[in-house]
């Protein structure tokens, strides 16, 4: 008996074991599991993604701001005849460069040939008439001196004299306007300029009254640049620009450029001289004028152009167009604190843009870091890795 006893024991221990064991292993399983579960779950986070970073600096920069242009000549007149006829001869062609008094046109208008003519008639016949006159008055003088005939005739005689005189006066008026008008069948340039198109061939006919101008000659030795700039602008020059009235602060205004239309920047400097007194309601701008010397004639009348105009800033802060966005009328950039992580920040900027650049009034510091790309996708404390890049590249286009 004492036997059996000992073997059942000895059986239930190891079972006691064995049951322990598998709990053990069970325990073990479940830990390893959890444990595969949270690495997994670490393995498949994102990672922080790079973005290029650039640290702020107060900067000294030339920053050009371009505005759209129309070129006009100094000078663009109408060329009309004065007088009716047909068009006899055309002395130029379109685009020609002409001087003062150049002849342009000649007009076929007989009737004031025929005019001079008369004229001229009627002026030899009035100094016939004078001379005549003054016979009468030679003769008949001598004799109202020996009584032989009665003053009346002397003064009689006088009259006519001077009726003479006055007929020749007018003769000579008449003659001098004939000869203006036969003058006015030859059309000349009044200035130095470049003509314009030329709608009329020979044989048209022609008169002070047409609607359409012979031609236009423009005057070109200056142009004047044409462009618009808003309300908020010139009221910001107003306030900031030093100067007792609006014409002296138009005179502190360094020299403009000007960029023509395929590119090239044209190699004279131009200075702004007007700035119209009427807003327009519709657009909100005014229009300058600048004007630009040309004396080779390179730039015509009509043409379009860019008028680039300098601002000087000094110690500012400068942020990319590109690193900004807009949201219900702000404008944000995102910058990295000091644990990269994002946080949107509404700036306050100049109210002309800057070329590729803002500069900032309110919203940014020196030292502050903005991300330069993807701005508008990025939520606040987003994690980021942080590529810092070079200034020097970023404003490479300043000077």
């Amino acid at each position: 008996m004492r036997y059996i006893y000992n073997k059942l024991h000895f059986s239930t221990n190891i079972s006691l074991k064995l049951f322990f064991l598998v709990c053990c292993a069970v325990l073990i399983s479940c830990g390893n599991n959890k444990n595969d579960k949270a690495a997994q779950q670490a393995a498949g986070a994102t990672p922080a993604k790079d973005y290029k970073v650039l640290e702020l600096r107060p900067r000294d920069a030339t920053l050009n701001t371009d505005y759209p242009a129309s070129i006009q000549g100094q000078e663009n007149i109408e060329i009309r005849p004065k007088v009716d006829g047909f068009v006899k001869k055309i002395y130029v062609d379109e685009g020609t460069v002409v001087h003062k008094g150049q002849p342009l046109f000649r007009i076929d208008a007989p009737q004031y040939e025929q005019e001079v003519r008369a004229a001229t008639a009627s002026v030899l016949s009035a100094e016939a008439d004078v001379s005549a006159s003054k016979l009468a008055v030679n003769k008949v003088k001598p004799l109202v001196e020996k009584d032989i005939v009665s003053k009346y005739e002397l003064e009689s005689a006088q009259f006519t004299y001077q009726t003479s005189l006055a007929r020749l006066a007018q003769a000579r008026a008449e003659l001098a306007n004939a000869r203006t008008n036969l003058g006015y069948t030859l059309v000349t340039s009044p200035v130095n300029g470049v003509v314009g198109s030329i709608p009329y061939r020979l044989g048209s006919l022609v008169s002070s009254s047409t609607a359409e101008p012979l031609t236009t000659v423009s005057s070109i030795g200056n142009v004047f640049a044409y462009f618009a700039i808003n309300e908020n602008l010139l009221l910001s020059f107003n306030k900031e620009v030093a100067g007792k009235s609006f014409e002296a602060k138009l005179k502190t205004l360094p020299p403009v450029s000007l960029i023509l239309s395929d590119g090239t920047l044209y190699n004279k400097k131009g200075t702004i001289q007007t700035v119209n007194g009427l807003i327009n309601t519709q657009t909100g701008a005014a229009n300058v004028r600048a004007s630009f010397p040309n004396p080779n004639g390179l730039i015509r009348s009509g043409s379009f152009a860019t008028v680039r105009i300098p601002n000087e800033v000094k110690s500012a802060i400068l942020v990319p167009q590109s690193a900004t966005y807009e949201l219900q009328d702000k404008r944000f950039v995102v910058i990295a604190d000091k644990d990269n992580k994002t946080k949107a920040v509404a700036i306050t900027v100049l109210p002309n843009a800057a070329g590729q650049f803002f500069v900032v009034e309110k919203g940014l510091k020196a030292g502050d870091k903005i991300v330069l790309e993807g701005v508008a996708t990025l939520k606040d404390g987003t994690p980021i890795k942080a590529v810092m890049v070079n200034s020097e590249s970023v404003y490479a286009g300043l000077k």
